[in-house]
């Protein structure tokens, strides 16, 4: 016979596809004898036990859906790759989508992965008020980002991050201090960075000055806004960027503008990612613990299937990775 199947198992057991079921996840109390006749069943058979069958009694696809902006991007493809390895070692697998923040995209992701009957989502995407996480029977968890005000959000100390930085540039000298961060309406944890370095900036009796850099902008567009920065402000001698690929970009285009990095210009970046740093050493940045956030995502997402009580909100510490550029 060419692919048993549970039915066929069941039938040379004498018992219900149920029963096979229950043999196979050992789930409730089952005679010795009726285990023994499907397990011999099985064997006879040369059955492989399929998803399918074991979701039959368990109600589980052991399968986690994560959306995130674009694991091109070296922060959230390190948060991917640890949240995938955490989630396998618990015996989950995982579906991706990139959704490039875009809300029609993200939809079309959530109702792919609802349909596939995932037990959980894990989420990085920026976009608020979508209705399907609004889905009380699925466990979410959010990762650096506020989606809506039932589901725990796990991020890093984003306002302390944006305080190491600024202090950092004003400690080595920087008096005309710019910063650059997402729109200012996104509600998302990352603005408290923008908050930390305008309050610095404030008591030290200087403007704050930022610079809006969009996430999903292309490079492109980003040289333009960074260009206006040195055509704008002549005398800029400190940058903190927030995140490592911007601070990457301004100190490229720095060089096009004649200024020497950090002879005459500071710069901060905010990730601290594993190839950022392996590839770019240099750079002075913000680094965030990408490893305990995926951990932590991860433990209160199990407890959220468990139908355990889990904190609303985590924020986990960061360091000061110093470079050469700051």
């Amino acid at each position: 016979m060419q692919n048993p199947k549970l039915d066929d198992v069941a039938e040379l057991a004498g018992v219900s596809k149920t029963t096979v079921s229950r043999v196979l996840n050992n789930r409730g109390y089952l005679s010795e004898k009726t285990v023994k006749k499907v397990r011999d069943a099985v064997k006879t058979l040369n059955y492989q036990p399929n998803d399918v069958a074991r979701q039959l009694f368990s109600k589980e696809t052991k399968l986690i859906g994560l959306i995130f902006p674009t694991i091109a991007n070296p922060f959230f493809g390190q948060l991917a790759y640890q949240l995938e390895t955490q989630l396998f070692n618990k015996g989950y697998k995982v579906l991706i989508g990139n959704s490039k923040n875009d809300p029609e995209k993200e939809v079309s992701y959530l109702r792919k992965l609802m349909a596939n009957q995932v037990d959980g989502l894990i989420v990085g995407a920026h976009n608020e008020d979508i209705e399907e996480y609004h889905n009380t029977n699925l466990p979410i968890v959010a990762i650096d980002r506020i989606m809506n005000g039932d589901i725990p959000v796990v991020s890093s100390d984003n306002y302390n991050g944006g305080k190491l930085a600024t202090e950092l540039l004003l400690e080595h000298g920087a008096t005309s201090i710019v910063h650059t961060n997402g729109p200012y309406d996104l509600e998302t944890p990352a603005r408290d960075r923008r908050r930390a370095y305008e309050q610095i900036m404030s008591e030290h009796g200087l403007p704050a000055v930022t610079y809006t850099i969009d996430f999903n902008w292309t490079e492109a567009e980003k040289t333009k806004v960074i260009k206006g920065i040195f055509e704008d402000l002549k005398r800029v001698d400190g940058i903190f960027a927030s995140n490592d690929t911007d601070a990457s970009l301004i100190i490229k285009i720095a060089r096009e503008y004649g200024k020497r990095v950090p002879e005459d210009l500071l710069v901060v970046g905010y990730d601290g990612t594993d190839v950022v740093r392996l590839f770019k050493p240099e750079l002075t940045t913000i680094v965030q613990p990408i490893e305990l956030m995926a951990n932590t995502a991860v433990d209160i997402l199990m407890k959220k299937i468990e139908g355990k009580e889990t904190p609303m909100q985590v924020v986990l510490p960061v360091q000061l990775y110093k470079g050469e550029t700051a």
